[in-house]
């Protein structure tokens, strides 16, 4: 991989090829795609696609890798090396972030406050968590000893999305090597190019040859070609429900350990009583925040009936000062959709929502920005929806919200609940008892209480119902990639 990729200026960079077993190396195929720029439309680089012959390349160098440097390192020694991964990361903050920004189209001052940081974070956190990986004694009848160990998976294929392609990366990627397991890393096609350079700078660190390989790619061909083959031990996954599906169907075969974070559409909660400026302040963040494009995102804003009219005012008076920009802009809060497919698909939920019936307060266009060919949607909020229309059952993954207005707790926990998906909730009131009532009474992975999309490495963070199941981060994760064994020894004399 050309080390010109550390500059953060040209928009254009060289050919980037796959790492696996350590090296650099074209694919079998000799094909390559390219990765485009949402801001302007235009390429960024060639990247080399991974195909079936490559995937296997890289299985092989993960088991070598096992049964060779890394397999023998201790859990010290690995911690070490993740602690020392992420301060490099942090040594090529800038860098990285332009490179993140400009592959997603994200805003640069959030690239550079965000997800390079909180993805060093995730190296260090579990840096120190590589040494408290512990079995335990269970006190069995009988005269014998009994005591569980916890391994690594073995191979780990871990599959990662386009919309923070850095953190969500590093998610997996800190935890699986933390415990012990090889790595293939498949990032999304549309944004690999953190990923190669992550690749590149674990290598810098010292990480031994086939313990981190990296293999961008089509999902259907490369990440097929990764969930069949039969020496991969577990697949991690983030992104759509749809695929997630698809990807246990496949793994059925082989009975593979699997982790899936898929889909949402979170309900944003306001009671009457709540701090109105406030929760206005975070609805806006909660759906604007990265253009829409997070799992989490409240889609689906709940206002109680009696503050309905006074908090939409605020809010989209507060939402249409976002108004899009070049996210190359340490002033800009709203860049990019992330490709031409997703705006496409934006504009066609907001012309459904028209015609449903919801009445547009706000947006509900592409923006134009001078001298610039990207995927900009205006901020867009819808009132006066219905439970049952399109935009308010269906994932959007933009800057679109869909506003409900409610007259009783139980009318709006039925209504927040009516949905296939459970990723996460947010909850604005002042009542101590309504808030720890409805975080039970919620079905959501993640609950916040007066505040929206807080992250830390230590929560678990995760899903029910079709947004998934398994754990990414704090302790919880570790059961999505080690395994347990129970070993029992006789002491009859």
């Amino acid at each position: 991989m050309s080390t010109e990729i550390r500059t953060a200026a040209p928009l254009r960079l060289p050919p980037l090829d796959l790492h696996i077993g350590g090296a650099w190396r074209p694919s079998g195929s000799g094909r390559r795609f390219a990765t485009i720029n949402p801001a302007t439309g235009k390429p960024l680089c060639e990247v080399a696609e991974a195909d079936v012959r490559d995937a296997d390349a890289a299985v092989q160098a993960a088991r070598a890798a096992l049964g060779g440097a890394w397999g023998r390192m201790s859990a010290s020694e690995r911690g070490k090396l993740l602690w020392k991964l992420g301060d490099r990361i942090l040594d090529n903050l800038e860098d990285l972030a332009a490179l993140e920004s400009a592959d997603t189209g994200k805003p640069i001052a959030e690239a550079r406050s965000i997800d390079v940081p909180l993805a060093a974070d995730c190296f260090h956190y579990y840096a120190g968590l590589a040494t408290k990986i512990e079995g335990a004694t269970v006190p069995v009848r009988g005269p014998f000893f009994c005591y569980t160990l916890r391994e690594p998976v073995g191979v780990m294929a871990l599959i990662t999305p386009w919309n923070f392609p850095m953190l969500l990366s590093a998610r997996k990627l800190a935890v699986a090597l933390a415990a012990g397991n090889a790595i293939i890393h498949k990032p999304a096609s549309e944004t690999p190019l953190s990923a190669l350079r992550m690749a590149e700078l674990a290598a810098e660190v010292g990480f031994p040859a086939g313990a981190w390989n990296a293999l961008p790619g089509r999902g259907s061909v490369a990440g097929a070609a990764l969930v069949e083959h039969p020496g991969i031990g577990g697949i991690a996954f983030t992104g759509s429900t749809e695929v997630g599906q698809q990807l246990m169907r496949q793994a059925a075969g082989s009975l593979k350990k699997l982790t899936l974070e898929l889909g949402g559409k979170s309900p944003h909660i306001v009671l009457a009583d709540a701090d109105l400026e406030q929760a206005a302040k975070f609805v806006m963040i909660g759906i604007f925040y990265n253009a829409g494009e997070v799992c989490t995102a409240g889609s689906r804003l709940f206002v109680e009936s009696s503050v309905y009219e006074a908090f939409m005012d605020k809010l989209v008076e507060r939402s249409a000062k976002m108004v899009p920009g070049d996210p190359s802009d340490p002033k800009t809060r709203l860049g990019p959709l992330v490709s031409a497919k997703q705006l496409e698909s934006v504009q066609q939920y907001v012309n459904v929502g028209k015609k449903e019936g919801a009445r547009l307060l706000l947006g509900g266009e592409r923006s134009d920005i001078p001298n610039r060919e990207g995927y900009y949607f205006k901020p867009t909020i819808f009132g006066d929806v219905q439970s049952d229309m399109t935009i308010a059952r269906e994932e959007i993954f933009g800057p679109v919200l869909a506003a409900l207005r409610f007259e009783s707790m139980d009318e709006m926990v039925t209504q927040a609940n009516t949905t296939p998906y459970g990723l996460a909730a947010g909850v604005w009131t002042r009542d101590v008892k309504k808030a720890h009532g409805l975080a039970r009474a919620l079905q959501a992975g993640t609950v916040w209480v007066n505040t929206f999309g807080m992250f830390d490495t230590a929560a678990p963070y995760g899903g029910y119902k079709a947004s998934g199941f398994g754990r990414e981060s704090g302790l919880a994760a570790l059961e999505s990639y080690t395994q347990l064994k129970t070993v029992w020894v006789d002491l009859k004399a």
